[in-house]
């Protein structure tokens, strides 16, 4: 009998630990995928609507489908007033000033560029966890991260060579690095916020309507023009980067954030330069190379190690 129940519970264990590999790797995939896409959206919304605003368009129609989804599904929207400071913040930081420096660096230099730069903040979401929350930095994670970066670096080397520290360079830069570390500590105030046990969907939504308002005051005070553009290009990719590129991809995010840690949740944004990539070899005829073939290798390396790595883990 005894051995009966110890091998029922055995194998629900092993069911349970199999489920959480699969909705992990659905989440990774699901976050990759979109906002690796969305590097060919971005550029869309640039021109005709100043930048802030654009940002507060994108974040207020996230936020609007949010509070809708949370009202047909009848799911709580309501969090405690103690918690309200942090989900603030991480609109700020996460949805707010990281996109406007982000977009203020992709006008500036390369996408390649921005992508090689953001793709640092593996190291930084390490980095601050271990400050923030005493997390022990894992040998195999900034393996990852350095065969990551290296293989990034190696797709885009052809922008990397021709880097000249003239003209806009050095400020696309600087706002890239800026932009990557505001968006690493708008990681850890979702680590608090989902440490908390807040819902995903009440956080997001209003943590995304702050995040329009603050880009709409900001505007504000740049003097901005608050106008809206009614070609094509720039209400499709609009509309993508709401829904699927905020309102989607932020709730994946997030919930991989709580199964995996920043840290490694993080990692998926080496990918994203891939996917952007492989959508342009079919749209736009991009010819690869061997360094690029190596690149690659690479960035897929340091991906299976960081999911390796927290298998083993949950096994221990």
């Amino acid at each position: 009998m005894d051995r009966t129940l110890s091998s029922a519970s055995s194998r629900a264990a092993q069911e349970y630990r199999v489920n959480r590999q699969v909705q992990v790797l659905f989440l990774y995939a699901s976050v990759v995928l979109t906002w690796g896409s969305t590097w060919a959206a971005i550029p869309f919304q640039f021109g005709v609507v100043a930048t802030e605003v654009s940002v507060a368009y994108r974040f207020g129609l996230a936020a609007l489908l949010l509070y809708t989804y949370a009202l047909l599904s009848r799911r709580r929207i309501r969090i405690p007033a103690n918690t309200i400071g942090f989900v603030l913040l991480q609109g700020t930081l996460l949805f707010s000033l990281n996109y406007l420096l982000m977009y203020y660096a992709t006008e500036r230099i390369t996408s390649g560029l921005v992508a090689v730069i953001f793709s640092s903040i593996v190291l930084f979401n390490a980095v601050n966890e271990r400050l923030f929350f005493k997390t022990r930095i894992d040998g195999r994670l900034a393996i990852a991260g350095l065969l990551g970066l290296s293989g990034i670096t190696m797709i885009f080397w052809p922008e990397v060579a021709i880097l000249s520290l003239e003209d806009q360079t050095v400020a696309g830069i600087a706002l890239s690095l800026s932009g990557t570390l505001v968006a690493s500590f708008g990681n850890m105030t979702a680590v608090i916020n989902t440490r908390r046990e807040l819902p995903v969907i009440a956080v997001n939504a209003h943590a995304m309507a702050w995040s329009a308002l603050l880009s709409f005051i900001i505007a504000s005070l740049l003097g901005r023009e608050f106008n809206f553009s009614m070609q094509p290009g720039y209400i499709i990719s609009l509309v993508y980067l709401a829904v699927f590129g905020s309102a989607i991809a932020f709730g994946c995010y997030l919930a991989l954030i709580r199964r995996i840690g920043a840290a490694r949740a993080a990692y998926s944004s080496v990918l994203f330069p891939v996917v952007a990539l492989v959508i342009s070899t079919f749209i736009e005829g991009y010819r690869w190379t061997v360094i690029a073939a190596i690149g690659i290798m690479l960035t897929l390396a340091g991906n299976w190690l960081i999911l390796r790595s927290k298998a083993e883990h949950r096994k221990q």
